[in-house]
């Protein structure tokens, strides 16, 4: 193939991709979509490697629309917490992205999102958040804020929930914010997400151009653009590749090439922010939803905090879907052993 860029994997871009998007044009949904397929493609992951989930609603069909090389499971409304955990608990060695909307996780899979956090299943969680069930025409979900007025659901007199707040306060190790018209800043955190072990939670707020698209809307690409404050300049390097750079002063910018011969601009951020402090992060997210502004970028991170299949110490070189009856069943001595105890 003449003139096609391979990554280091032998693979193509159009490899990334999945079935063409059904999505409204212009839905926030595809440009999450795009820029999933452009992570997966610079960080060199092999699709075959990869579980791509979801549950119930427009947010639910995107994983259809990338990797399509890549295993994948379409849960019920709510319940793609606990398939994800028994996915990893399957095979541990595969990477998993799972996408939500905000009826899916904080309607009906409130619970369930409450446990994968706590437990920290490692895999990366995406919700895709418009305030709004588009699939079933435009009622209020749960992060819908207080005083929205929509034309076929009237006024919301309800206060909403905050995902981002949510996964702090469960015990999330990885916790970002970003808006889908923020295509650089989407695909860093996605690529963020995909080499942290633990829950990697990304709230991205994703226009619904159909029924949630008033610029009095903070779910709008209006509202958002006008209202979005970034955290820091963030932009992701893969830790396997240490690059040692010469100092250069805050504010300012620095081209680097990666070892793939791909570049990345660094800046170093004006801000001082510490995304350790799970405290101090919820004090900041608070702050930013009594002024009305869209705050994003990494808000939290703990990266030292073991997974689910750390605590569960799988073996390091096998699944356990891939172990035989042999491997599973126990010799007849401890058989015994168990049954003297029973009866």
């Amino acid at each position: 193939m003449p003139n096609v860029q391979l990554n280091l994997v032998g693979l193509s871009k159009n490899d990334y991709r999945g079935a063409p998007t059904t999505l409204c044009a212009g839905c926030g949904h595809n440009s999450i979509s795009n820029q999933i397929i452009a992570a997966a493609y610079e960080l060199n992951v092999v699709p075959e490697e990869m579980i791509k989930l979801s549950g119930i609603g427009c947010s639910s069909k995107s994983p259809a629309y990338f990797l399509n090389r890549s295993f994948g499971f379409n849960s019920l409304h709510g319940r793609m917490p606990s398939v994800a955990t028994g996915a990893m608990f399957g095979d541990h060695r595969m990477r998993a992205l799972a996408v939500s909307g905000d009826g899916d996780t904080t309607n009906i899979g409130m619970g369930q999102f409450k446990h994968i956090m706590r437990r920290n299943v490692p895999m990366v969680y995406i919700v895709e958040n418009n305030g709004v069930y588009g699939l079933t025409k435009g009622q209020f979900s749960a992060t819908a804020e207080k005083g929205l007025r929509l034309k076929y659901q009237g006024l919301n007199p309800f206060t909403p929930v905050d995902v981002v707040e949510e996964a702090m306060a469960s015990g999330a190790t990885f916790v970002a914010r970003s808006f889908a018209g923020d295509a650089n800043q989407v695909k860093a955190l996605i690529k963020a997400a995909l080499s942290h072990n633990g829950l990697a939670v990304l709230d991205i707020i994703s226009p619904c151009v159909t029924f949630n698209n008033e610029d009095d809307s903070r779910h709008s690409y209006g509202w958002g653009r006008e209202h979005q404050e970034p955290l820091h300049d963030f932009t992701f390097v893969p830790r396997e590749q240490e690059i040692q750079l010469d100092e250069f002063p805050e504010g300012t910018t620095k081209t680097v090439t990666m070892h793939d011969g791909a570049t990345i601009v660094l800046k170093k951020i004006d801000r001082d922010y510490d995304p350790t402090n799970r405290s101090a992060a919820m004090r900041l997210m608070e702050d930013a939803r009594n002024e009305a502004v869209l705050l994003t970028g990494l808000v939290y991170v703990e990266p030292n905090q073991p997974s689910l299949t750390d605590v569960a110490d799988l073996p390091s070189d096998r699944a356990l879907n891939r172990m035989t009856e042999a491997d599973l069943r126990p010799d007849k001595q401890l058989i015994d052993v168990a049954n003297a105890m029973m009866f």
